[in-house]
């Protein structure tokens, strides 16, 4: 043990080194949401719907969930986004501007019974996507 008049760079050492046990240190300094998340480290991201499709759930729950499938602007990747509300796909079209947003997983996975799906659609053409399914705003013409 660091004891004494001059055990403070025994501790300070030995706490560098145990930092590595801890995850979320050690996920932020070896950038690792940066290198494997499509989102590149940002909250949110901008990108195009190519196609509209009903997942199914995993056990033990059913029934269909209704995602899109966004090609992101900034990098081009593909990714699946799930479209939060009671008939929110009805107010997302193909080739659509959406904005995509984190699920809120825990360490950045999926949430609930979606399998595989990590992100969310927030908004549709720059209008956001409750007030669409609430019916104070229209989605605009293009």
């Amino acid at each position: 043990m660091g004891r004494g008049e001059f055990g403070g760079r025994y501790l300070s050492k030995k706490r560098k080194k145990e930092r590595w046990l801890k995850k979320p240190w050690k996920r932020r300094k070896l950038r690792l949401k940066e290198k494997y998340d499509p989102l590149e480290g940002a909250p949110q991201g901008r990108g195009i719907v190519i196609e509209k499709k009903a997942l199914e759930q995993k056990q033990p729950h059913s029934g269909l969930i209704k995602c899109v499938r966004v090609q992101l602007a900034k990098n081009g990747k593909i990714i699946t986004a799930f479209a939060p509300g009671d008939g929110a796909i009805n107010f997302i079209d193909e080739h659509d501007e959406v904005i995509i947003d984190g699920l809120g997983g825990s360490q950045r996975g999926q949430m609930g019974s979606i399998p595989g799906v990590r992100h969310k659609v927030i908004s549709v053409n720059g209008v956001c996507l409750w007030e669409l399914i609430k019916g104070k705003k229209e989605k605009p013409k293009r």
